[in-house]
């Protein structure tokens, strides 16, 4: 009964996440707020509110899988998929996966970068959730979305732990059609 718990416990789940991610300032480079999630790994409580979150929100969908990117997402989407009793697909970065693949490049501020599925990694009409830790610009997730469609994936949702939306990735991916779930938001880089 929440009358039952004193109020200073009583916390949205989003708010005792928050709370939990440590900010790093200038890494890795200067001027940029580093939001670290390895609090939230560290912490055996926090750490099952988080997963379950994902859950409660993927359990009445039953997606086939869940799809995560390198290398984060694979610590969460591994969770996930486990608790929801489904597969896992592992999306790498170039080179990493020993199976035939599909690839997709895609821009970075200072480069660009390539990753990988293998190509019977899900069937085609499958449902997928695409899961990382963090919306930046949204080129990993786009990237990573393309690839799962690429394989006849339906992706329901790419989602993640943080977005950074002054850095226009979530808008970019809705922009694109992509429907984007996150569980808290951070102004700035």
């Amino acid at each position: 009964m929440a009358a039952d718990i004193p109020a200073e416990h009583q916390v949205a789940p989003a708010d005792y996440i928050r709370a939990h991610i440590r900010t790093v300032p200038d890494w890795p480079a200067p001027g940029v707020m580093f939001r670290d999630i390895t609090t939230l790994l560290a912490n055996p409580r926090v750490f099952r509110v988080l997963i379950d979150q994902f859950v409660h929100r993927y359990f009445d969908a039953r997606p086939a899988a869940i799809a995560g990117l390198d290398a984060r997402g694979f610590i969460i989407g591994s969770v996930v998929a486990y608790e929801l009793g489904i597969g896992f697909v592992p999306i790498r970065k170039k080179g990493k996966l020993p199976f035939a693949t599909f690839e997709e490049t895609y821009e970075l501020e200072y480069g660009s970068a390539t990753v990988e599925v293998h190509t019977d990694a899900v069937k085609p009409g499958e449902r997928v959730v695409l899961i990382d830790d963090l919306i930046a610009t949204g080129g990993t997730m786009l990237a990573g979305h393309k690839l799962l469609q690429r394989l006849g994936a339906e992706v329901v949702e790419v989602a993640a732990i943080v977005d950074l939306p002054e850095l226009g990735g979530s808008a970019r991916l809705k922009a694109a059609g992509v429907p984007v779930f996150s569980l808290v938001s951070f102004e700035g880089h």
